[in-house]
């Protein structure tokens, strides 16, 4: 074969191989380029929320102590020996129900005594009354002297008198008789007894024999400050809330452990002075109690609805941060799409959720998710947020403007 057609075989098979070659660093250094300069990095997105005007229940979260209905403190009004108790330490007895009862006979003797008594100075006043109207006849033509008709009729007054007094004698007989039983005088829980039968009690003595409790309805007694009660009066009177119109406001209770007390119960006295010690307004709930859970002396809490806000902006707690001046702020998406930070002002607490007064208007878009991805004038993409944990009114709302974010 000719030497010259090998030759160019060769050399075209080494310029195919180079140019295969350059091509590649081409492509290679183009693809350099995109990623360094032409690609775009991606937006953070962040989910937001977009707080709107509500109207909203202002609800004053409360600590308090129930307190009995009505109590009674059981003392014997006549002295002598307990001869028996009749009722169950703990029991429910009514109105009327024997409680313990006084050795009777002496006041017996002595009802019988003042009867006899009565019936006599009777008998008297009955031969007096006689004697004095036939004198009253005889003075009149002259068969016994004016003297001897005044005298008959003064001892007829006199004998009046002695019935009266005899009356009146038998009815503390009596009075002294009934008190040897000592009876329930409203209709309750009785408590612990003092003594026990043969004990010598004294009339109107300091000690209590036993005490007896109405439970149903019962007392909540509540305490609110007085700066919270000045605030909430002063944001009603400047129109910033509506006051609760309903003649009883109702009232609900919350136990010891945070359970929902199943009967709500009405507003019925609000202090009218404050306390020098605590600075508190005593505030009292009547709760219906059928079933006997609530006992005096417990610790609950009650929610009274005290105003309304019918332009109330409410942010989630976790939304909330402080910046180095211990100012509460938000993140929120501007019409820019850019984060930007406002500094709020809150007035209280509604469940998980603050109640803002200042700083935030409805529409505006608060940042909840992805802020450690983010920082202030960066550009992101908003998402609607789609957790529970929306502002929404709460089922268990605490005090107004008692408490701050923390």
């Amino acid at each position: 074969m000719h030497p010259l057609p090998v030759l160019f075989s060769r050399r075209c098979s080494t310029w195919r191989n180079c140019s295969l070659w350059l091509l590649s660093l081409s492509l290679l250094a183009c693809s350099g380029n995109d990623d360094g300069k032409n690609r775009k990095p991606k937006t953070p997105e962040v989910g937001v929320i977009t707080v709107q005007q509500v109207t909203q229940p202002i609800v004053a979260d409360l600590p308090g102590r129930t307190n009995a209905f009505m109590i009674s403190e059981i003392r014997p009004q006549v002295s002598g020996i307990i001869r028996q108790r009749a009722f169950t330490e703990g029991a429910y007895v009514k109105a009327g129900d024997l409680l313990y009862q006084i050795e009777p006979a002496p006041y017996q003797a002595s009802y019988q005594s003042a009867l006899a008594a009565l019936q006599k100075t009777e008998a008297t006043l009955t031969t007096l009354r006689l004697k004095a109207e036939r004198y009253k006849e005889l003075v009149k033509i002259n068969a016994i002297s004016r003297q001897d008709n005044d005298d008959s009729q003064a001892a007829l007054q006199q004998g009046e008198a002695d019935v009266a007094a005899a009356r009146a004698a038998l009815s503390t007989a009596r009075i002294n008789l009934d008190f040897t039983r000592l009876v329930a005088p409203i209709t309750g829980f009785v408590s612990t007894s003092a003594i026990t039968p043969g004990a010598l009690v004294t009339a109107n003595q300091e000690t209590a024999l036993t005490t007896v409790q109405q439970l149903d309805p019962i007392y909540v007694d509540v305490i609110q400050s007085s700066s919270d009660l000045l605030r909430l009066k002063r944001d009603i009177a400047a129109g910033k809330l509506t006051g609760n119109a309903q003649k009883e406001v109702p009232v609900r209770v919350l136990l010891e452990d945070g359970t929902s007390y199943a009967h709500a119960g009405k507003l019925k006295f609000s202090g009218v002075s404050v306390n020098m010690a605590s600075g508190a307004v005593t505030l009292r709930a009547v709760v219906p109690n059928p079933e006997g859970i609530l006992l005096p002396g417990m610790y609950v809490h009650a929610l009274i609805d005290m105003a309304e806000d019918k332009a109330a902006i409410l942010v989630p707690q976790r939304a909330v941060t402080r910046n180095t001046r211990g100012e509460p702020t938000v993140l929120v998406v501007d019409a820019q799409q850019k984060v930007q930070q406002k500094i709020i002002e809150t007035n209280g607490s509604q469940g998980d959720a603050w109640r803002v007064s200042k700083g935030l208007e409805a529409g505006d878009r608060v940042i909840m998710d992805g802020i450690q991805n983010i920082s202030v004038g960066s550009e992101v993409k908003a998402v609607e947020f789609s957790s529970t944990a929306a502002p929404a009114a709460p089922a268990t709302p605490a005090a107004p403007a008692t408490s701050q974010p923390r």
